[in-house]
């Protein structure tokens, strides 16, 4: 019959639908295995984008603790009253507190309790009575940073990135004038000129031609400007480790790239020498050693009867390797006393204008009783008795 398949037909049919099927089903799996990876693509760059922004959160909390934990805020207030230039003013002082000692990278918060807006600017203002004489005399700005006008209520802050004496002013009010004194940040420990920790203090330093070995220090341990500060030193025999009388040297002094000091053909005793000097300028120093060498003989045998050597110390004439170098940090003295600028404060003029009344009264009365007492003190000159009769 036409309608009847062969075995052979059938045969063959079935294996072309199994190819068929098998081929369907590899191509449904290649696709599910896309899909499968882009899934899993996507997961893993959310689960990496995840880890990154979790690293800079850390990162940044740690930054900004780091920061505060060396860093501090100050307030300022301005108080009520600030405003009124007239003698019987209610505030006290200008600025509270007038004057304020910090460290760099603090940051101070001037905050308006007055009734007025107020500025923070840089600069010298007028003056307690300075703005009376001029209508533009508004004081004298630096720019090194303004506030702007800011009022009541508000506050505004700056934050001091380097050392130095910083006057500032209101330019609404010229005669609200304030301080702010920037130190550098100090360490308490003796360390080299770029900040790096002496683990050993005294220093030991070999000359480059291993001949003579350098024990310096100097106190105190922390250098500031106009202090006293003694330069230690002792010259010792590198080989033997022995102490070397009667040497002669050179010391020399650089601050911030400039001599300050030389000393040439010195002579340390046994104890070894020092130095005192002054610095005047903060900043980097550099305390070198030259030309050391035998000041004339040595007699070995007095350093033996001492310390018990039997052999000979000596030194070759050729000093141009006998050097030695030593670094520190001169910083600007942080003590504080009085302000370069005088600034005449509201209590101050407040009490001038209460206390004017009793001079006023007080000066004239004095006067009046020295008349008195005078008068009183006066001889009166008496009559003899006797009358002339005209002739």
């Amino acid at each position: 019959m036409k309608n009847q398949i062969s075995v052979k037909e059938l045969a063959i049919f079935n294996t072309n639908g199994f190819d068929i099927f098998i081929n369907n089903c590899s191509k449904a799996l290649l696709k599910l295995e896309i899909h499968t990876s882009i899934l899993y693509k996507n997961k893993l760059q959310n689960v990496t984008k995840f880890i990154l922004f979790s690293f800079f959160v850390i990162y940044v909390l740690v930054l900004s603790s780091s920061e505060s934990a060396f860093s501090e805020q100050y307030d300022v207030s301005i108080p009520f009253g600030s405003y009124d230039p007239r003698l019987n003013t209610p505030a006290v002082v200008w600025f509270d507190p007038p004057e304020i000692s910090i460290l760099v990278d603090d940051t101070v918060i001037w905050l308006n309790d007055d009734q007025e807006a107020h500025t923070i600017t840089s600069g010298e203002g007028t003056g307690r009575f300075g703005w009376t004489g001029s209508s533009e005399s508004f004081g004298n700005p630096n720019g090194l940073f303004d506030s702007g006008r800011f009022m009541p209520g508000e506050s505004w802050s700056f934050t001091f990135n380097e050392q130095g004496i910083f006057l500032y002013f209101c330019v609404i009010h010229p005669w609200m004038e304030g301080v702010v004194y920037v130190d550098q940040i100090i360490p308490d420990y003796p360390h080299d000129a770029k900040g790096n920790k002496l683990e050993r203090f005294p220093i030991l330093q070999i000359t480059p031609d291993q001949s003579v070995e350098i024990n310096f220090s100097w106190e105190p341990k922390i250098i500031r400007t106009n202090e006293k500060v003694n330069f230690i030193y002792r010259f010792y025999d590198a080989v033997q480790d022995l102490p070397l009388k009667k040497i002669q040297y050179d010391i020399i002094i650089i601050q911030n790239g400039k001599e300050v000091f030389r000393s040439e053909n010195a002579v340390s005793g046994f104890g070894g020498d020092y130095r005192q000097w002054v610095f005047e300028e903060s900043g980097p120093i550099i305390i070198k050693f030259r030309n050391i060498k035998l000041a004339g003989s040595v007699v070995a045998q007095e350093l033996s009867d001492i310390v018990g050597a039997s052999s000979s110390i000596t030194l070759t004439e050729n000093s141009a390797g006998r050097i030695g170098e030593f670094t520190a940090i001169v910083y600007f003295n942080p003590i504080k006393t009085t302000s370069p600028v005088k600034i005449v404060q509201p209590e101050e003029t407040a009490q001038f204008y209460y206390e004017l009344p009793i001079l006023v009264v007080i000066i004239p009365t004095v006067l009046l009783l020295i008349v008195i007492f005078i008068m009183k003190k006066k001889p009166v000159i008496q009559s003899s008795g006797k009358k002339s009769t005209p002739i």
